[in-house]
């Protein structure tokens, strides 16, 4: 039975330390500015391009790693312009953008001395992270990476007890110490090299529990979270530390993310998990439906259902991560640029309505929702269907002026103890979101 001791000892102190992380003053002003931002680029992109279906080709055609590897000698993206990707996001109105170093097949996107599955070993043969956050340096755009915890590719991440990757011929055991080193010596590079990383982006632990919504949801490993977060603190402790693990937050992590769902939503069915009322949140989504680039999907959302998840987010608290995913060449296609160079003009004018603002001011209503910034508030009617009376229940601050937000035309309100009624009368419907500006004493 003493022998049990100390295994039993390290897990409670490891897990004791993981309890009282506290973030650093740096930290926490990074954690306001990022609530500020609200609007982000998530970029997929790799060596997958190259099949045009989708970051999950790998894994779905069961590609075995021999013949994935051939990627290496297709894969030469000569037209990636990191301006360009920068220039779109800025153009867009996003403040951040948030970059796949490594996916689940395993590509680097940089130039790793711990692999020699990575982009600088293809015809292509540069190193675009470098690029990318130069440029975002030079432009003033703030840059996350996101990093895989899963792997299809090497044999030393445990896939015997994963739930994905079974079809990509491996066949040596795993190790997972050896894999834990592998990402943290990558961890290391990321954070070394490239200069400040506004947040990691982890993704894949969901690949060692039973599915969402399932009774238990313990990991079949044990990652090391602990490890790998003091880590990522030591190096740059203003970076913030996010994880798609599909529960609610552990500690060591500064924000919580939702996927393809607003916090309270579960469309998906990945989103079982509540919404933290102490970290900043963010929900990532598509333009399309595929996150990596496929040439068959042209399903593409309108900008209307953009900018209505842009704003319904801002009204949750909620940091809008929308994503690219370029072509193989290197280029961002036509039909998403153009969709965020709308989304763009629209934020130059009522920007004011989202950029800085703070949410959960009223639940959301039939007609739309509320964003606020210290006594103003943003009334944002996105669904008038004629109407033109809009009660807001609950407000029991002062109203003491009313006027639509484009035009500066006066509205008419009413303050009742249970809320305040809006007339709008004959009010032009805006275009996306018409936006009504209520001024608290």
């Amino acid at each position: 039975m003493k022998y049990m001791i100390i295994p039993i000892v390290l897990f409670f102190c490891l897990h004791a330390t993981a309890q009282t992380y506290h973030p650093t003053p740096e930290n926490r002003a990074a954690r306001k500015q990022f609530q500020d931002d609200k609007f982000g680029m998530f970029v997929h992109w790799g060596a997958s391009s190259v099949l045009g279906a989708g970051e999950w080709v790998m894994n779905n055609r069961n590609i075995k790693v021999k013949d994935y590897t051939r990627l290496l000698q297709i894969f030469n993206p000569q037209q990636f312009n990191a301006a360009e990707w920068v220039a779109t996001a800025k153009n867009a109105g996003m403040q951040y953008i948030v970059f796949i170093t490594r996916h689940h097949d395993g590509f680097s996107n940089w130039d790793t001395r711990f692999s020699d599955w990575k982009i600088t070993n293809t015809a292509y043969g540069k190193d675009v992270l470098k690029q990318l956050a130069e440029e975002c340096k030079k432009q003033g755009v703030k840059l996350g990476l996101y990093y895989s915890t899963l792997d299809w590719y090497r044999s030393d991440y445990p896939y015997e007890t994963g739930r994905t990757g079974k079809g990509t011929g491996r066949t040596e055991k795993s190790n997972y110490a050896s894999y834990l080193q592998f990402m943290k010596n990558q961890l290391t590079e990321l954070l070394t090299n490239y200069g400040e990383v506004m947040s990691i982006w982890f993704d894949g632990h969901w690949d060692q529990t039973n599915p969402e919504g399932s009774a238990d949801m313990s990991s079949r490993i044990n990652w090391k979270y602990e490890e790998i977060y003091l880590l990522i603190h030591r190096l740059q402790p203003k970076c913030l530390i996010g994880n798609n693990h599909h529960l609610d937050p552990i500690p060591g992590e500064d924000f919580q993310m939702f996927e393809k769902d607003l916090p309270g939503q579960n469309h998906t069915g990945l989103s079982f998990q509540s919404a933290s009322e102490t970290l900043p949140l963010e929900t990532c989504e598509t333009i399309n439906g595929s996150w990596g680039y496929n040439i068959t999907d042209n399903n593409y959302k309108t900008v209307k259902s953009l900018i209505h998840y842009l704003v319904n987010a801002a009204s949750l608290n909620t940091n809008f991560l929308l994503n690219v995913g370029p072509m193989p060449n290197g280029k961002i296609q036509q039909e998403f640029v153009d969709t965020l160079k709308t989304m763009g003009d629209w934020l130059q004018q009522y920007g004011e309505t989202i950029y800085g603002t703070r949410g959960n001011i009223i639940a959301a209503q039939d007609w739309g929702v509320v964003t606020g910034k210290n006594k103003r508030l943003f009334v944002h009617l996105l669904n008038r269907k004629g109407k033109e009376i809009f009660f807001l229940p609950g407000l029991t601050a002062k109203v003491v002026n009313a006027w639509h937000y484009k035009t500066k035309e006066k509205i008419k309100f009413k303050q009742q103890p249970e809320g305040i009624f809006i007339y709008t009368g004959a009010l032009q419907e805006d275009k996306y979101d018409t936006v009504i500006e209520l001024l608290m004493q």
